[in-house]
């Protein structure tokens, strides 16, 4: 009995050579928990859509990650001076934010990160002039530009990379590669058409991996079914059951990212009020779980336990069977399944 991971292998995998089309030079990012598909997984996916090049968050994943995957492998995450070495081979790529950082990396393969609108971490424009004796002593892979997903200022993406690129013009440096984030295909080939000299490539992971809602989907194990009565004590916490119905064990729980959430930024009155109104639930202990039983999400009997968690359903619903699935609405990047099964092989 577990939490499975179902994968329509042929449509999830058109999505991908999709965006690839839509995308030359596409380099896909496996990171953290590899999008909830596991780094050896999206290993041989990029290495099935002949990439020559996977992009990691950390060192640490690029050390797992360089077993299963041949080609170059980027590590997004900046270098810093004094960090714990991890051992890389030569095809590993370093992403530098600092003049002193490309300083400290003589010998080494790098992508310099400017700063972008997004101001988490790059080259500042007067530190340009600094990069010329600096990036004598690297290999140079190219330039970063790592931009934000909304803009709710107006401003324009094309743009924004349109001035870097002016910059780095201006500054006389090298500008046969510039690795971009959250472009579109069309603001990308904008891009190419204005320096034809220049070589852009996308770094996309959540698009690559996860734009195909319906390729996917989570189901948790039923385990046991059990029938309670109003004021029956059940649980860890011993809490009384508010009315008849069923205890529901389900295979999920925190280990797998049951229960945990990032948090979201809202914006407009509508969803700022039913953000409200969750809080206001949970301060009475009301927790909508994200498993789904006919035809709605059910609620947490209590906080999801470590490999498990249990739901309450009122009286009048039919309850499941043990062994049943119940589908659930889980973020795949903090999520882990028990296993993986393919619906189709192409």
């Amino acid at each position: 009995m577990a939490l499975t991971l179902y994968v329509d292998t042929a449509r999830w995998r058109a999505h991908q050579q999709q965006v690839a089309d839509q995308f030359p030079g596409l380099v896909p990012v496996c990171k953290g928990n590899g999008y909830g598909f596991g780094h050896e997984r999206l290993a041989d996916e990029a290495t099935r859509l002949r990439s020559d090049m996977l992009a990691v968050g950390t060192t640490y994943e690029a050390a797992r990650i360089k077993d299963f995957f041949g080609g170059d492998i980027l590590v997004l995450t900046p270098y810093r001076l004094g960090e714990e070495p991890v051992p890389l081979p030569d095809r590993a790529i370093r992403s530098v934010s600092s003049v002193e950082g490309v300083r400290g990396l003589v010998g080494a393969r790098v992508v310099i990160e400017v700063m972008s609108s997004m101001r988490r971490h790059g080259v500042a424009e007067e530190d340009l002039g600094k990069l010329h004796t600096a990036i004598d002593d690297v290999r140079l892979e190219g330039f970063a530009i790592h931009l934000p997903l909304d803009r709710t200022d107006g401003s324009d993406a094309v743009e924004e990379v349109f001035a870097w690129m002016e910059r780095l013009r201006a500054a006389r440096l090298p500008l046969h590669t510039m690795f971009v984030s959250h472009l579109k295909a069309t603001e990308q080939a904008a891009l190419q058409q204005q320096f034809p000299q220049t070589r852009f490539r996308a770094r996309i992971g959540t698009r690559m991996w996860l734009g195909d809602h319906d390729a996917t989907e989570y189901r948790g194990a039923v385990l046991d079914v059990t029938r309670i009565a109003k004021g029956e004590r059940y649980g860890y916490r011993q809490e009384k059951a508010a009315d008849n119905g069923h205890l529901v064990v389900v295979a999920g729980g925190t280990s797998h990212g049951v229960g945990l959430e990032a948090p979201k930024a809202l914006h407009g009155l509508m969803p700022r009020a039913k953000g409200v109104a969750r809080a206001g639930l949970a301060t009475v202990n009301r927790n909508l779980s994200p498993f789904v039983w006919a035809g709605k999400q059910r609620w947490f009997a209590e906080p999801p336990h470590m490999q498990v968690s249990i739901l309450f359903l009122p009286g009048d619903v039919a309850p499941p069977a043990v062994g049943d699935e119940l589908v659930a609405h889980l973020r795949h990047t903090t999520t882990q399944f028990d296993r993986i099964v393919d619906r189709q092989a192409s």
